[in-house]
């Protein structure tokens, strides 16, 4: 490409002017440019029917200045500027710039034509609207994969859980997902602008949905409490909640039973909290324990016998048919 040639492409938009400098200058890199190409009408008629069709252009690049790179097609030279490079730095040095331009050499990119003028010897073209650039927070959520362990911010807590900002991509802490003991409230647990390290569950894209834990960063205790009690053995325990139809309780391992009204006493009474108060250390006795669906039937009744269930069981494991367990916890 002779020296009028190359003031020309310099004359795009966005390019550096031409100067003619030597190869150890620092300043400018110097171009390659093959002379002009017998076949280069047939590069200017490949990219007007490219352009009046839409269609997308696979180009080589082969060489770039301070505005963008150069590309070959069939023997005509287009222009990409940087601004329409898909992911380009948009503050970096010119030193970074550089480098970065340096990189495309040799590589090969989708690109569309979006101005030509053969008489002015112009021919632009456009990787980002092949590829639009995606945003910091796409390149996030793409990358968030369940079992990965991230930090992140509370940003608001409510009555069913806690949001969690990510960097840039929100997940949802449910209240069942904090703590392997009963919550009241999330706010018993964290609260706005608390800096976290949360479990990843699940990841919906589409619905940019991420499903969060906490308590899944601990061992999970009712796997230790399956192993460790079976029913009629008898634990210490701390009531920690008193509800209508019984009392909570909490065992060593952190996990919590239910004692049900009619497991608290032998005789009559007219509400649990008559038997029972919140931080009481009462010894109870376990009935029955189901680890896989993290149910405890505790009793404090000195009767240790078993009473049979009211319901018989359906066909298939009995941990499965809820009327028969309710009916051996609560009878």
């Amino acid at each position: 490409m002779n020296q009028e040639s190359l003031q020309n492409m310099a004359s795009l938009p966005g390019a550096a002017p031409f100067v003619q400098v030597p190869l150890a200058s620092e300043n400018l890199t110097p171009i390659d440019a093959a002379p002009p190409s017998a076949a280069a009408p047939l590069g200017w008629e490949r990219a007007h029917s490219s352009y009046a069709q839409g269609q997308i252009l696979e180009l080589p690049v082969v060489g770039y200045n301070r505005g963008g790179l150069l590309v070959d097609l069939g023997g005509t030279r287009g222009f990409v500027p940087s601004s329409q490079l898909s992911n380009f730095p948009r503050r970096a040095t010119e030193a970074e710039r550089d480098a970065e331009l340096a990189q495309y050499v040799g590589k090969t990119l989708q690109l569309k034509v979006i101005e030509l003028d053969r008489m002015q010897n112009r021919l632009i073209l456009s990787e980002r609207i092949v590829r639009p650039p995606v945003s910091r927070s796409e390149q996030l959520l793409n990358s968030i994969q369940p079992g990965q362990q991230l930090n992140g911010t509370i940003r608001n807590v409510t009555d069913f859980g806690a949001f969690v900002d990510l960097g840039g991509v929100e997940g949802l802490i449910h209240v069942s997902e904090m703590s392997w003991q009963r919550v009241g409230h999330p706010r018993d647990v964290c609260n706005a602008g608390d800096r976290v390290l949360v479990y990843v569950i699940d990841v919906h894209r589409a619905q940019r949905r991420v499903g969060l834990s906490l308590k899944r960063l601990t061992p999970d205790p009712w796997a230790l409490t399956g192993e460790r009690y079976k029913p009629g053995d008898t634990v210490d325990a701390v009531i920690t909640n008193i509800v209508s139809f019984g009392a909570f309780a909490r065992l060593p391992e952190g996990v919590e039973g239910l004692i049900h009204t009619s497991e608290l006493a032998e005789g009559n009474f007219l509400h649990p909290n008559n038997v029972v108060h919140e931080g009481d250390t009462v010894c109870v006795r376990v009935m029955a324990i189901d680890p896989a669906r993290q149910r405890i039937a505790l009793t404090l009744r000195k009767n240790a016998a078993k009473r049979p269930p009211t319901a018989a069981p359906l066909a298939g494991p009995i941990e499965l048919d809820d009327s028969y367990w309710n009916s051996l916890v609560y009878e």
